[in-house]
């Protein structure tokens, strides 16, 4: 038998929103068909039941494993990689990859080693905007324009293949994964979540902003710092910074007084 590949276990299938129990039970027997195990959702609109169980035709240990988060936030907050997939084009402009591309990059990602997640959106709708938000990069399956709707366990099934064709052929880092530091230790999700927190709030105590909306210059700056893939010792450093900056301007704020 052939060993598991050590990326294998730090990949996790993602699905958020799902509206029907049987789509959780038929992407987990996609997954588990193709060597997957780590199955995660969130807030799923209905508990997983017999349709669920029936449709995973083997796959039942990966529904009764599978924890269930409130949001997306919670789900991937100790990944250093995470993969959203839409079938659309929307606000927030992320660099987009087929899923050969993506499945290398993450099998990559989790060798380095990094918890990675691939993340899918509800059937109607998949993810919001802001969900995307908390992604490093977007996966489109380039389905026929005239007849795009993909099924989610269909839409599993392809990435989860993908997935396993790129543990087979042993994918190595690619080179500018290598360069960005991922081995010195990635920020996990969570942590970078807490550098935005962080530099939301200096923006608005040096008034960057100006009075007009944080929100245009805060979508260009997470995606700036996502990929830029920065360390835990990078995220320190720059959390630094900006702590200096926010007891500066709060001296400042005191002189006026």
């Amino acid at each position: 038998m052939q060993a598991e590949n050590p990326a294998v276990p730090s990949i996790r299938f993602v699905l958020v929103g799902t509206q029907h129990p049987g789509n959780i039970g038929a992407a987990a027997r996609a997954m588990k068909t193709m060597g997957l195990g780590r199955l995660v959702l969130v807030a799923p609109e209905r508990a997983l039941d017999e349709d669920a169980y029936r449709r995973s035709a083997g796959a039942e240990d990966l529904l009764d494993a599978a924890p269930v988060h409130a949001t997306l936030a919670e789900a991937v907050a100790d990944c250093t990689l995470v993969l959203g997939c839409t079938a659309r084009a929307r606000r927030v402009s992320l660099e987009e990859l087929l899923p050969a591309d993506a499945a290398r990059r993450a099998v990559a990602h989790a060798a380095a080693p990094g918890e990675v997640a691939v993340v899918f959106g509800r059937e109607r709708t998949g993810l919001t905007n802001d969900e995307l938000q908390l992604c490093h990069l977007a996966v489109h399956i380039p389905s026929d324009p005239a007849f795009s709707s993909l099924n989610l366990a269909a839409a599993v099934q392809v990435l989860a293949y993908e997935v396993r064709l790129a543990v087979l052929a042993g994918s190595a880092p690619a080179p500018a994964e290598a360069e960005s530091g991922l081995r010195e230790g990635p920020a996990s999700h969570a942590q970078m979540e807490g550098l935005f927190g962080q530099l939301g709030q200096t923006l608005d105590e040096i008034d960057f902003h100006k009075g007009r909306s944080p929100d245009s210059a805060m979508r260009k700056l997470r995606r700036l710092f996502l990929r830029s893939a920065l360390s835990e010792q990078e995220v320190r450093l720059l959390r630094g910074i900006l702590s200096d900056a926010q007891r500066m301007a709060m001296l400042a704020r005191r002189e006026d007084r």
